[in-house]
C-alpha cells in the first residue's frame, strides 16, 4: 500500500486530494495543526473507503512536524508522496500581517518565510532522504501564483517567502532528474471552490494526481482568477482561500 503525507490538510483541497490519492489505493496521512478539522476530514475519506490518520502538528515547529511525520511513517508505512500546502491562520494574519510591496520589512517577511519556506525545507528535508534511497517518490509543494507566475504586490511580504519556496522547488526538480524522485511546484491562482471548473478542488486533485503518474511538469499553474482581481482588492481574499 501506498502513503501520501498531506501537510496543510483542510476541508477543501486537502480533503479532495486525500479522496483522489485514496481512490487509486492510498493510505492517507493528515498534517495540520488543527485536530478537529483533520479528524472531520479524515472521517470524510473514511466514508469514502479510505484509510486515512491524523497527526496534528503546526509546520512552525520544526520537531513537532518531524515528529508528526515519523509517527506517519511508523502506522502507515513509507511516504511515497508529500504534497506540503500551508495556509494562515486567522491567528498568523493578525501576528503577521499582509504587507504591500512598498511597506515591506525585515520582521514582516520572518514569520512568513517561517510559515512557507523553513516548514517546505523541513517537511521535504524529512521526506527526501528515505525517497532517494528506494529511488522513488513525489514532492508535490503548493502555493499561491503570487510566488511567481503573477503580480501581488498586495501580500508582497508573503510572496517573497512563496517565491522562495517555488524556486527551491524548481531546482529541485531539475537535481532530482534521473534518481526516480519527482518535485514540482503547484501556483494556485484561484478562489478554491468559488470559481469556475479550474477552481472545484476536485479538479485540483485531479491535477496533482496527474502530475504524480505523469512527472514531467516542473510547474503546474491553476488559472482562476478575475483580471481585475487586484483593483477590486481581492489579492487578500486570494491568499486565503
Amino acid at each position: 500500500m501506498s502513503t501520501i503525507v498531506i501537510v496543510g490538510a483542510g476541508p477543501q483541497l486537502g480533503r479532495a486530494i486525500g479522496r483522489r490519492f485514496g481512490a487509486e489505493g492510498f493510505d492517507v496521512a493528515l498534517v495540520a495543526r488543527n485536530r478537529t478539522t483533520l479528524e472531520e476530514v479524515a472521517g470524510d475519506l473514511a466514508g469514502a473507503g479510505v484509510r486515512a490518520e491524523v497527526f496534528p502538528a503546526d509546520v512552525t515547529d520544526r520537531p513537532a512536524l518531524h515528529a508528526a511525520l515519523t509517527a506517519a511513517e511508523e502506522r502507515l508505512g513509507p511516504i511515497d508522496v508529500l504534497e506540503y500546502s500551508p495556509a494562515p491562520s486567522p491567528a498568523d494574519l493578525r501576528r503577521a500581517p499582509l504587507v504591500e510591496a512598498t511597506e515591506v520589512t525585515v520582521d514582516s517577511v520572518l514569520a512568513q518565510l517561517d510559515l512557507y519556506l523553513l516548514g517546505g525545507v523541513a517537511a521535504v528535508r524529512h521526506v527526501l532522504p528515505g525517497m532517494r534511497a528506494r529511488g522513488t517518490g513525489t514532492i508535490l509543494v503548493t502555493s499561491g501564483a503570487g510566488s511567481g507566475p503573477i503580480v501581488a504586490p498586495h501580500v508582497a511580504n508573503v510572496q517573497i517567502a512563496t517565491g522562495g519556496m517555488r524556486n527551491w522547488i524548481l531546482n529541485l526538480h531539475a537535481a532530482l532528474v534521473g534518481t526516480g524522485v519527482y518535485a514540482a511546484h503547484v501556483a494556485i491562482a484561484a478562489f478554491i471552490g468559488q470559481g469556475g471548473h479550474d477552481s472545484r478542488p476536485e479538479t485540483i486533485a485531479d491535477a496533482y494526481w496527474r502530475l504524480h503518474t505523469e512527472r514531467a511538469e516542473a510547474e503546474y499553474v491553476v488559472q482562476d482568477l478575475p483580471d481585475d482581481y487586484l483593483e477590486r482588492g481581492l489579492a487578500d481574499k486570494f491568499l486565503e482561500s
